[in-house]
């Protein structure tokens, strides 16, 4: 057994049945042989969104994992590196390296060392026999703590070398702990005195499979419940207590409760002060439920705290707010369903008028509204790419399962949410997989069209061409001029057609529902489909903060 087959079985051992990959990578074939099916994208940034979407999607159980080969793979790679690392996803990133002898010798470019801003945990192999333990390792570091990339370089002689011994590994088991119960119980006695809580939920409700406690806590104290947007399905968008997301963009429903509140209780949130994060006010008491110590008064003050893993803590939350009010929690005295209701009514009612609108070019909120009439929501994922997709789908998508909608904006490179959606059917077959682009992502990525056809990824992408790259004119009004004098950039539709997709265009409204469910029946027989609307320059986002 060489190092490549050593890696390959602890690979298998630790669940993984596939990995995304871009040649010239010896672990390539020899985790086929494995029984592990390699998946080759068309540029390496696309090939860790894979991984990256995946590894949301199975909340990590088992880890996305993508291997590259050393120098120019290695370097490709690094965007999508960088862009998990930003919002705290956790996958395994093997890169080829030079081999020992010509380690740290410039220009061999250095894998460990040049990731290590935008890693976890980085490491070289720098003997065979250490492969178990220095796996070992990376594993840990993917089941506990922060999430993150993590990455192991292979020497190329070493990833050749002979396993010297008996080889042996076992899976690595994560650890999980719960809260100190003296900061719980002050927690939940400031929660209780509170006349406005807000429980805001963020991304490590989703890792810690905690809904059904978040629920739980919602309905006993008759709290309403927000959303980051990395956190976003983590409550059912269609419970009576749900505000939707704060995030770039977000609901009525957040911005009017936040003005009120007096306690925001942050389950699995950094709390992190970013334009893509409803800011906290300032009078609130605030309360945080993390199992990173770190996020405590990292950007904001925080007033009670208390450590642990999301749904355990909330387990904890559940049992002493029971003990300090009684088995059956607080009734809805102030009448908070129904002043979310009203409030989601008024908020309707402004935008409907765009879900309806039969413009020409088509308003992008009716492409959005025609969807979610296609669509079984809760057995869909939907993912958006950056700017105007993200902004506008966000704050009226109303997910109904955890991962029901895969948010992210932390970094904002174009082209991420096709790579994400790739990994997320990967990760559940069975699901309807959605990803909504702009005609400037899918310049970025739209190549990758092909890997989803010729994998046998059936995804739906949704290009929303409106010709204006993300309004960049901006900051940037010559190259904006010239990209619109060329007619909105190109074909898409042709361009994925050609790559062998189910492909369609749609300029006229009615033209619309009929082609996204032909895309969809495509995508029921294995195809992968795009459709290209010929959209607006819609200007209007649900901003509030």
């Amino acid at each position: 057994m060489n190092g490549n087959q050593a890696i390959a079985h602890i690979l298998k051992a630790e669940g993984v049945a596939w990995l995304s990959a871009f040649p010239a990578q010896p672990l390539i074939d020899e985790a086929a042989r494995a029984g592990i099916r390699p998946i080759i994208c068309r540029q390496e940034r696309t090939g860790v969104n894979m991984a990256d979407g995946f590894s949301r999607t199975t909340n990590g159980r088992p880890f996305g994992v993508f291997t590259m080969q050393t120098g120019p793979g290695a370097e490709n790679a690094l965007g999508g590196a960088a862009q998990a690392y930003a919002d705290s996803i956790p996958l395994l990133l093997l890169p080829g390296g030079a081999s020992t002898a010509r380690t740290q010798v410039p220009p061999n470019f250095d894998a460990v060392d040049n990731y290590r801003g935008i890693t976890k945990w980085a490491a070289n192999i720098n003997q065979v026999e250490r492969i178990p333990e220095l796996m070992r390792r990376a594993f840990s570091q993917l089941a506990h703590g922060r999430p993150g990339p993590v990455l192991v370089e292979i020497p190329s002689d070493l990833g050749a070398a002979e396993f010297p011994g008996d080889f042996a590994y076992q899976p690595v088991k994560a650890y999980k702990s719960g809260a100190d119960p003296d900061a719980v119980r002050d927690l939940v006695a400031a929660l209780i005195k509170a006349e406005c809580p807000v429980i805001n939920a963020g991304h490590g409700v989703l890792w810690a499979a905690a809904t059904d406690q978040l629920v739980a806590l919602a309905e006993l104290l008759n709290a309403p419940v927000m959303t980051t947007l990395a956190g976003k399905s983590a409550f059912p968008e269609n419970h009576s207590l749900a505000l939707g997301t704060g995030g770039h963009t977000g609901t009525l429903m957040v911005d009017r409760f936040l003005q009120k509140t007096d306690f925001v209780l942050g389950v699995g949130t950094s709390f992190t002060i970013s334009a893509f994060n409803a800011p906290m006010p300032a009078r609130a008491v605030l309360a945080q439920v993390t199992n990173c110590a770190e996020d405590l008064n990292k950007d904001y003050r925080i007033d009670f705290g208390a450590i642990g893993d999301a749904r355990i803590v909330l387990e904890q939350i559940v049992e002493e707010v029971r003990r300090q009010l009684g088995t059956d929690g607080r009734a809805d005295g102030r009448g908070t369903a129904a002043e979310i209701a009203a409030i989601r009514a008024e908020f309707n009612a402004t935008w409907a008028p765009r879900f309806r609108s039969d413009e020409v070019p088509i308003n992008p909120y009716r492409v959005f509204a025609e969807l979610a009439r296609a669509v079984d929501v809760p057995n869909t994922i939907i993912t958006h790419d950056s700017g105007y997709p993200r902004d506008q789908l966000v704050p009226f998508w109303r997910p109904q399962v955890p991962r029901g909608y895969i948010g992210w904006g932390k970094s904002t490179q174009l082209g991420y949410g096709l790579g994400l959606a790739l990994g997320a059917k990967l990760a559940a077959p069975d699901k309807q997989v959605i990803n909504v682009m702009g005609d400037a992502a899918f310049g970025m990525a739209g190549l990758d069209i092909e890997t989803a056809v010729r994998a046998k990824i059936p995804i739906l992408t949704v290009v929303l061409n409106n010709g204006v790259m993300t309004h960049y004119d901006q900051h940037m009004p010559y190259a904006s001029e010239h990209y619109q004098s060329n007619r909105l950039g190109g074909h898409y539709a042709q361009v994925a057609e050609a790559l062998g997709a189910h492909a369609e265009r749609v300029e006229s409204p009615p033209d619309l529902a009929p082609a996204i469910q032909r895309a969809l029946a495509a995508n029921r027989e294995g195809r992968a489909a795009l459709v290209e609307v010929m959209t607006k320059a819609e200007e209007n986002v649900a901003k509030f903060w």
